[in-house]
């Protein structure tokens, strides 16, 4: 996975046309590069993503951010009254608590490491 500017790519090998594939994978919109080396790849990528705010200036247009700050997950009655209860017991905002959680899990890597 490759990064600029904050936004991420997924990169993929075509072997029968013997080169490398890729897509922006943290916004909306569609911006895809390719290139046949390593060196191409990163320069198409990231001229990919240039390309993409000029088109966006040109039109007037905000880019999609890579990271809102926003995220959104489901989950059952259950555990969203768990989440509600621990965030009282902690004396914080459910948004406060959950942040903090969320970046310590973060720091830890994996889900196996976070529940060791």
């Amino acid at each position: 996975m490759m990064q600029y500017k904050g936004y991420l790519s997924r990169v993929e090998f075509d072997d029968k046309a013997n080169v490398f594939h890729g897509e922006v994978i943290n916004i909306r919109d569609v911006v895809t590069f390719q290139g046949k080396s390593v060196d191409e790849l990163h320069r198409a990528f990231e001229d990919s993503v240039e390309d993409y705010l000029a088109f966006c200036a040109e039109r007037g247009e905000e880019p999609n951010q890579p990271f809102s700050g926003r995220l959104t997950i489901c989950l059952s009655p259950e555990q969203h009254r768990k989440v509600i209860l621990a965030a009282q017991k902690a004396g914080k905002e459910v948004d406060k608590w959950v942040t903090e959680i969320l970046d310590h899990a973060a720091k830890l890597g994996t889900p196996d490491q976070v529940r060791a």
